[in-house]
């Protein structure tokens, strides 16, 4: 069995870690799930946000501290675990703790990037970029699969409409497995930001539309599901306005599952 498989799967979990005690609550939770739904869920977290839209924005408590806390879920909890990194040397370290390293979809094209979490021993997700078409996403995974044999999946996140806004073309689940062949999971939340269009110039959205494109994502053969959860996402370090309560997590989980199921 590959990383990514058997299908469906949930990437869930906070946008940046946040402290020890609302890491464990949502990981807990997520483990919770997964028993409860038979599926199989990864915990989510970034160690760094470095493409925040503002300098003094919060970022993460940084890799060092970041990885001990993703080790702290690990050993409490004992979910899978991902995270993105954003420099090369950034995969090998982050690898030796977490089972899954994430591209993110800004640096979709990074080749010293892909090529590291290629060579890390870790499977793989590759974000697409908001700019680029589903076939274009074939030379991000050969980059990777260049170097080694990781798992890997692609992640269709939304792409740019105009200025402030961004639409999921729900093609896009078979154009990327067909251009990839790779596992395609679908990015509820990120596909909801309204770039620049939040308070003090951060991201903005519309978090009320995630379970119908979730349910959308489940028919057009979405292999996995991705989104950020939190408490309270009013109090979360990044992307409040789209972060799913965590008490509502499960109903969606559920929905969207139904679907899936029914679909195939």
């Amino acid at each position: 069995m590959s990383f990514w498989s058997p299908a469906p799967v949930v990437v869930a979990g906070p946008c940046v870690l946040e402290d020890r005690s609302t890491n464990m609550k949502v990981a807990e939770h997520l483990l919770e799930l997964s028993e409860k739904h038979s599926v199989r869920v990864i915990f989510k977290a970034s160690f760094d946000k470095a493409n925040r839209s503002n300098a003094d924005a919060p970022r993460g408590p940084g890799i060092d501290r970041g990885l001990e806390e993703l080790q702290q879920v690990k050993n409490e909890i004992g979910i899978p675990l991902l995270t993105d990194v954003h420099e090369p040397w950034q995969a090998q370290k982050a690898a030796s703790v977490v089972d899954c390293l994430q591209v993110p979809a800004f640096l979709c094209r990074q080749t010293d990037l892909l090529l590291a979490v290629g060579a890390s021993g870790r499977a793989v997700n590759i974000k697409k970029g908001q700019w680029m078409s589903a076939e274009a996403m074939a030379g991000a995974v050969g980059k990777v699969r260049s170097v080694g044999d990781a798992d890997i999946a692609v992640t269709e996140r939304g792409a740019f409409f105009g200025y402030g806004d961004l639409v999921v073309d729900m093609r896009n689940f078979r154009r990327l497995r067909e251009a990839t062949g790779a596992f395609v999971l679908y990015d509820a939340t990120h596909s909801l930001q309204r770039p620049g269009l939040g308070t003090g110039g951060s991201s903005g959205g519309n978090r009320e539309y995630c379970t119908d494109l979730l349910k959308g994502s489940a028919a057009a053969g979405a292999d996995g599901f991705f989104l950020e959860t939190h408490p309270n996402p009013a109090q979360a370090s990044s992307d409040s306005a789209t972060m799913v309560p965590l008490g509502e997590l499960d109903h969606i989980i559920e929905r969207t599952l139904d679907v899936w199921r029914a679909a195939r």
